[in-house]
């Protein structure tokens, strides 16, 4: 059978930063199997990402893991060697909501990724907005290596992200690249010294929820919902989230605070 959901989070938890815990550090805690996903795992996964997407006080979101060698290396295939093809079955929508929670996310969400990063480890953090990486981290989709195909996002966001032919050479080849390697192809947005992709995410996460919450969110929902469409359409959307942000209280916060030369203090709505 498959193993049960967790009594407590302490899987993944939740960390608040700075002034008015704006900044939501989501940290993956399976240390002693390298944050693979298990069923455990992924159920906290889903119920942690649900949490941070309702609070409407969360601004940015970084994730982390408490593993100096890696961020995740993706699902735990131990626990799978186990499984009927029922109970994989039965496993999948799990899997789904755990990287879909991660991919909507309404705000911004950076990855910070030291060591290794692969299948749906760096699945998890293609679902981010962002991936920063320490110079020694490793990264990769090794899925067709041990017969199955990356299915936690990964043929899509890495497409995406790289174009086709850069894809399919990380995707049919299961290759594993280090963060200067997949700097260059796109994979990963910027590489930082070993040790301090965490420092950095939290230091871009602090920048980002010190701007209108409001803007924000609605700057993400309109590149969201407007990335595969066509431009006209694309417009169409970026008007409409305009008219939501133009008339909130934080347009109106924002340019106040501008003219009397001040920080702004959002109301966020």
């Amino acid at each position: 059978m498959t193993e049960p959901a967790p009594q407590s989070d302490q899987l993944v938890r939740i960390e608040r930063h700075g002034e008015g815990g704006h900044v939501a550090e989501l940290v993956l805690d399976r240390p002693e199997a390298m944050n693979a996903v298990s069923t455990a795992m992924a159920h906290a996964l889903g119920r942690a990402t649900k949490e941070l997407a309702d609070d409407p006080t969360v601004r940015a979101v970084v994730v982390t893991s408490t593993h100096p060698k890696a961020f995740c290396v993706g699902a735990d295939l131990k626990e799978r060697n186990s499984f009927t093809d029922e109970e994989l079955r039965a496993q999948r929508p799990l899997a789904q909501a755990a990287y879909r929670g991660v991919l909507d996310l309404p705000v911004p969400a950076i990855a910070a990724v030291d060591g290794y990063a692969l299948g749906g480890g760096f699945e998890i953090a293609l679902s981010c907005d962002l991936v920063v990486c320490g110079e020694g981290a490793t990264v990769g989709l090794p899925e067709v290596t041990v017969g199955v195909i990356p299915g936690g996002g990964g043929t899509q966001l890495l497409t995406r992200r790289v174009g086709w032919s850069r894809a399919a050479r990380m995707i049919f080849t299961g290759e594993r690249f280090g963060a200067a390697a997949a700097a260059d192809l796109g994979a990963v947005d910027e590489v930082v010294s070993a040790g301090a992709a965490r420092e950095r995410a939290l230091e871009l996460a602090t920048t980002i929820a010190a701007n209108s919450p409001i803007g924000v969110r609605n700057a993400k929902a309109a590149m969201r919902q407007g990335y595969d469409t066509d431009l006209s359409a694309g417009l169409r959307i970026e008007d409409e989230m305009w008219a939501s942000t133009a008339f909130s209280a934080d347009r109106a916060e924002g340019v106040a605070a501008f003219n009397e030369k001040r920080r702004p203090s959002w109301p966020g709505r």
